[in-house]
């Protein structure tokens, strides 16, 4: 009679765990307005949880998280604190520094192809038009951590033989839509953004491309400790997402599966972003190695 009723709370034990949806909890930083953000990623969120479910055989609740800015973001990835997020590439890497077992679950793609472009604008008439002549002038760059709005877009002063010494000022506004009001207000000469938001906010006739430079698209990417059935199945939930509709919200084109070595040009140019701070290179090496 014991063991019978052993069995039979054994059976209730594995049934309630069964019953009892798995918690996933999605991270995203900041790159928008907040509304924005929520209305970009709730139907994707909605999208991938039904094949979840299939996969895992279980219901699946996905919390979505906006990190307050990049910095929290990484940190809480390195710490386990979020599941998977939706990072840029330089964001990967430097949590990737900070605890080696995060895994890449996919990478976006933009027209099909893994690379799309950032951009440094300035207005008609500011009297740039090369990256050379932004010395002397005020420069808006996004967050300290962002891929475009910093380490890409300072590899490309370096390589223009423009540092922070050359530069009247520069500051870090945090989001892609503020460098464009930046510029476009006229409390920065220049700025560094990606370029589907100078198309969204910018006149052309006004507001001029002065360099366009590739990136590599953004990744997802999973705590290390997340069980590798979870994983793979948030993989092949991205990688058969269609809907134009859903997909397009985040300016992408479908998804496709990621490698570290995707990434090894960003890591190059976060290395030769260091030379921006002349005084300084050593302590900033230490961030990308």
């Amino acid at each position: 009679m014991l063991r019978v009723l052993l069995l039979l709370l054994t059976c209730f034990s594995a049934q309630a765990t069964q019953d009892k949806p798995i918690v996933l909890n999605f991270g995203v930083y900041p790159s928008d307005r907040a509304t924005v953000m929520y209305r970009k990623f709730s139907p994707i969120l909605e999208a991938i949880t039904a094949p979840l479910e299939n996969q895992l055989k279980r219901k699946v609740d996905i919390h979505l998280t906006i990190f307050k800015d990049y910095e929290s973001g990484i940190e809480a990835l390195a710490n386990g604190e979020v599941d998977f997020v939706r990072f840029g590439p330089s964001s990967y890497i430097l949590a990737e520094i900070k605890n080696p077992k995060i895994r890449l679950l996919a990478m976006e793609l933009r027209n099909g192809l893994k690379t799309f472009n950032g951009v440094i604008i300035a207005k008609r008439d500011s009297g740039i038009h090369s990256v050379n002549d932004i010395k002397g002038k005020n420069f808006a760059f996004g967050d300290k951590y962002s891929t475009i709005g910093r380490y890409l877009s300072q590899s490309i002063l370096v390589e223009n033989d423009v540092n922070e010494n050359d530069l009247a000022s520069f500051e870090f506004l945090g989001r892609h839509d503020l460098v464009a009001k930046a510029v476009i207000t006229g409390t920065h000469d220049a700025g560094a953004l990606k370029a589907s938001t100078y198309k969204k906010l910018c006149d052309p006739e006004e507001i001029a491309i002065i360099k366009s430079f590739a990136n590599v698209t953004k990744p997802w990417v999973a705590r290390g400790e997340l069980p590798e059935d979870i994983r793979s199945a948030i993989t092949a939930s991205l990688l058969q997402l269609d809907n134009p509709e859903i997909i397009g919200e985040l300016g992408c084109s479908g998804f496709t599966e990621a490698s570290p070595k995707d990434y090894e040009i960003i890591r190059q140019g976060m290395k030769n972003a260091t030379l921006f701070y002349p005084k300084k290179p050593e302590e900033l090496q230490e961030e990308v190695d």
